[in-house]
């Protein structure tokens, strides 16, 4: 469970960052008819829903939802995704995770998009970390962290208080 020692973001912090980034999603999008927010699978797609409902609320772009099945823990496993490729094709993508770690999950979630014609492509987390083993980077992040290499960083979602915090 959370210790307050640890927190990097509290709940109001949290909403904030989704708000901001948001707003940079919409900003990069503006001239768009629809965006297309694609949540890897676990809290990269519970982090998505909060971003797809902020942006319901600031713009009137058409935002499809879209979840992305990657196995965790062997990401060289087939990567797909919750709506069919037509429904992506030649659109602003934005995919979104919780923390960027080492860049492994992201990495293959970008993987699997290359075979796809896009618009536009970038990505999003909350918490971006600077352990990359891969060269990928966080177009739209909440906060850096830097930490050592031993940390986790642990994000939870909740409708009644979302926290972030270091273990």
């Amino acid at each position: 469970m959370t210790t307050t020692n640890n927190v990097i973001l509290d709940a109001t912090e949290i909403e904030q960052k989704i708000k901001r980034i948001a707003y940079q999603i919409y900003e990069a999008n503006s001239n768009e008819k629809e965006v297309i927010i694609a949540g890897i699978i676990g809290n990269g797609y519970v982090f998505a829903e909060m971003l797809v409902e902020a942006l319901h609320k600031i713009s009137t772009l058409k935002v499809t939802i879209c979840e992305v099945k990657i196995d965790k823990k062997n990401p060289l496993k087939k990567v797909s995704t919750s709506i069919e490729v037509n429904d992506y094709k030649n659109k602003p993508l934005v995919l979104v995770d919780d923390v960027l770690n080492s860049g492994t999950t992201l990495i293959y979630g970008i993987k699997h998009f290359l075979d796809v014609p896009l618009k536009r492509f970038k990505t999003a987390v909350l918490v971006n970390r600077n352990h990359k083993k891969y060269p990928v980077k966080a177009d739209f992040k909440g906060i850096s962290l830097s930490t050592s290499i031993k940390e986790h960083v642990q994000v939870e979602f909740s409708k009644n208080k979302s926290i972030a915090y270091l273990m």
